[in-house]
């Protein structure tokens, strides 16, 4: 992916933190629209703060949102496999952060996922969400994370509540975000 700059700004999973200095924010940047700041924050997928959570590198396009990560051994369900729980909140993440992508906001309201293969522990993976339909206030998404070979591993459909006006604006000023203007080029999805 051509995008280097992410929510999560923690290291790179399977780097060790103790060897990156964390910044005072996480900036999220979409390709062709704002870049957005966040306060660090203690997002179980997402954020920097919370040193038992994946602590997602996330990367937004237009209606889409993609992550590159590396499952670590304390992720594992059976012996060697990640446990399916991670796979589920990578997919989350992804497709919830495609909403932001569009300057929407919003929460799970049914999510099915369909695991297609065990995803070994130690795996590079590629998440990525992207919005299929909005309508009102219902988010229709779609997520898909591959392996460093493109071959599909899991999939999932999802509709999101989308915020009200109001509700944005207290999560907004909750994380601290800043919004800034910005341009920059990212990456693709194939579906």
């Amino acid at each position: 992916m051509t995008s280097d700059v992410g929510v999560g700004a923690g290291p790179s999973v399977g780097q060790g933190s103790s060897q990156t200095q964390r910044p005072d924010s996480a900036e999220v940047q979409v390709e062709s629209g704002p870049s957005y700041e966040f306060e660090p924050h203690n997002c179980f997928a997402c954020g920097e703060l919370n040193e038992h959570g994946l602590q997602l590198r996330l990367h937004l396009g237009e209606r889409r949102s993609w992550t590159d990560f590396v499952i670590e051994d304390r992720f594992e369900g059976w012996v060697g496999v990640t446990h399916g729980g991670i796979v589920a909140t990578i997919l989350d993440e992804v497709m919830a952060w495609a909403l932001v992508a569009e300057d929407n906001w919003g929460v799970t309201a049914r999510m099915s996922i369909q695991f297609k293969k065990p995803i070994p522990v130690g795996s590079r993976v590629h998440g990525v969400g992207w919005v299929v339909r909005s309508r009102r206030r219902l988010v229709d998404t779609a997520g898909q994370i591959t392996d460093a070979d493109g071959t599909v591993l899991a999939t999932a459909e999802a509709t999101y509540l989308a915020a009200p006006p109001e509700r944005k604006r207290e999560l907004m000023a909750q994380y601290g975000v800043r919004i800034r203007n910005a341009r920059m080029s990212g990456a693709g999805i194939s579906k």
